[in-house]
């Protein structure tokens, strides 16, 4: 699940290439993901892992590294 969204945060999401991305790196105060990439993000993790991710579960803390986002979809 976490090279999977690594993947997808380099891919398609990072404005300038990446060698890697910790799995404790901040997404958003790195400047890796912006509001729009988030929303770009939220996305891509409900076609992929097939949960709905509603509004109110849009929070710092879930989508702060590639860790909170991986410890929220296995909730």
């Amino acid at each position: 699940m976490k090279e999977k969204i690594i993947a997808y945060l380099k891919e398609e999401i990072s404005s300038e290439p990446l060698d890697d991305i910790d799995i404790n790196e901040d997404l958003l105060g790195s400047g890796i993901v912006d509001s729009l990439g988030m929303m770009r993000l939220v996305v891509f993790l409900e076609k992929e892992f097939q949960k709905k991710i509603g509004p109110e579960d849009m929070t710092v803390e879930n989508f702060k590294t590639v860790q909170s986002i991986s410890d929220y979809l296995t909730q």
